[in-house]
């Protein structure tokens, strides 16, 4: 009897180390895909930037100011 306990015992921490481990995979799956996320949004905020940098903020304001709603 003891050693057919020992073989569920041991058959539940093999269960619960696979299920670690897929939690563990899902997790670095989600971060992967934030980060391929959040470099699509740096680059786009790259490229909003580089846009940006031929515009003085003196002339940007100016031109705000001068518009007509």
């Amino acid at each position: 009897m003891p050693m057919a306990l020992e073989k569920c015992f041991d058959a539940l921490v093999s269960d619960v180390q696979a299920m670690q481990k897929e939690l563990i995979l899902a997790k670095m799956s989600k971060v992967r895909h934030l980060h391929r996320r959040r470099g699509s949004w740096d680059a786009l905020a790259q490229k909003v930037a580089a846009a940006w940098d031929n515009v003085p903020a003196v002339d940007e304001i100016a031109a705000q100011r001068e518009k007509q709603w």
